[in-house]
């Protein structure tokens, strides 16, 4: 069996992880539901999500809508209660660095655009869609591997711009003095949230309980460090209905 929380994980959550994860499985043991006794949380993604005993783990839109839907279950979608956004779905923060001056999207063209993954949702395919209205699509990209590490080479000066889903936004903001450096020129449009998955072989709903009712059972210190208000049903349908840039991986990275 395995379990992990990896997409928002950094180390002052590490505790609040830890303690929400206690909680899930206080919910999936009373259903007679065996669980890790820990979470995974510096595992490969892909394998995880493609392990066939996993319990609980957290993707991407992108990955699942291309590569895992048809394997896993999905069981829900955290809230995190973000301005601009209905239950359960996120928006990208389109970032520059404070001392630059442009207020145009457009005047940024030809700027080195920063990404963690062609995989990403929030860092890559959030930004190609909102870019067909400007009529443009970066020239100049320069992967980095992480949306925290998107964030810093925008605070360096390293590369022009980049996007970042709105939670790991509010953590920057809460957590790196590098974030003063650091402004919103934009925001995306919603899209569904990073859904929480399972194997095929698990009870998704009794999973969807077990979870909520660890959330809301929360401390609010954990509460507030993980920015979780609840835990929507959002379909398959609709994640499987969000676009895919054309530099979107066609085969799967294992």
């Amino acid at each position: 069996m395995i379990a992990n929380l990896m997409m928002y994980a950094r180390p002052e959550l590490a505790e609040a992880h830890t303690n929400y994860w206690a909680g899930i499985r206080h919910h999936l043991a009373e259903a007679g539901i065996d669980s890790p006794a820990t979470l995974s949380q510096d595992a490969e993604e892909f394998s995880v999500w493609r392990d066939p005993y996993l319990v609980l783990s957290q993707t991407c839109g992108m990955p699942y809508r291309k590569f895992l839907h048809d394997s896993v279950k999905l069981i829900g979608t955290p809230d995190y209660a973000l301005e601009g956004c209905q239950p359960g779905y996120y928006r990208s923060a389109i970032i520059v660095h404070a001392d630059d001056q442009r207020t145009d999207i457009a005047s940024f063209k030809h700027d080195v655009f920063g990404y963690n993954q062609t995989i990403s949702q929030s860092g890559y395919a959030a930004m190609h869609e909102h870019l067909k209205a400007h009529n443009f699509w970066f020239e100049n990209k320069q992967q980095t591997h992480s949306h925290l590490q998107s964030a810093r080479a925008v605070a360096e000066k390293r590369v022009g711009i980049a996007a970042l889903d709105a939670v790991t936004w509010r953590l920057i903001q809460q957590h790196d003095p590098y974030s003063a450096s650091l402004r919103v020129l934009d925001w995306t449009d919603p899209t569904p949230g990073l859904p929480y998955i399972t194997s095929k072989t698990m009870d998704a709903d009794l999973l969807f309980n077990a979870i909520s009712s660890a959330i809301q059972q929360l401390s609010p210190s954990d509460r507030e460090l993980l920015g979780i208000a609840d835990l929507v049903k959002i379909s398959e349908a609709t994640y499987l209905a969000v676009a895919n840039p054309p530099e979107a991986l066609d085969a799967p990275p294992w």
